[in-house]
């Protein structure tokens, strides 16, 4: 056990700021030197009682990157990187409004061009979203 501190303690302490994936939670608790037992009691209890629900981090996390205009594949990593399950994964990016409505607004902002062609690859928007831009850019090309 780390200190006086018990897991729950590290937990909760952990989850103060923000919410956090089952798995990275549990990444910040062995870093912190409990142990495994100690580690599940706690991980259990909170999500027992809701303080620890991956479904709800993965939508929150999702919908906040697709928000500030991620494509399908960053957010896919992200969620991927806090330990979300494949499955609900591909749930949460289902949920999303589609990928090619998200690039063609950033495109109504941005402009229609090959710089922002780049800038949504970049950002981890698909050749399918991509092709809807030059199919819906309103007669502008993406060269």
């Amino acid at each position: 056990m780390a200190g006086s501190q018990t897991a729950l303690d590290a937990a909760f302490a952990a989850l103060r700021h923000r919410d956090r994936s089952a798995a990275e939670l549990d990444a910040r608790l062995l870093a912190k030197g409990f142990h495994e037992g100690e580690r599940q009691d706690a991980l259990e209890t909170l999500r027992r009682t809701g303080v620890l629900d991956d479904r709800r981090f993965a939508e929150s996390r999702g919908a906040g990157l697709a928000a500030r205009g991620a494509g399908d594949a960053l957010i896919r990593h992200g969620l991927v990187q806090a330990g979300v399950d494949a499955e609900l994964i591909d749930v949460v990016i289902g949920a999303l409004e589609p990928e090619s409505q998200r690039a063609l607004r950033i495109a109504d902002r941005r402009g229609y061009g090959p710089k922002t062609a780049r800038y949504l690859s970049g950002k981890g928007f698909g050749e399918d979203s991509l092709a809807a831009l030059v199919a819906n850019g309103q007669g502008n090309e993406l060269g």
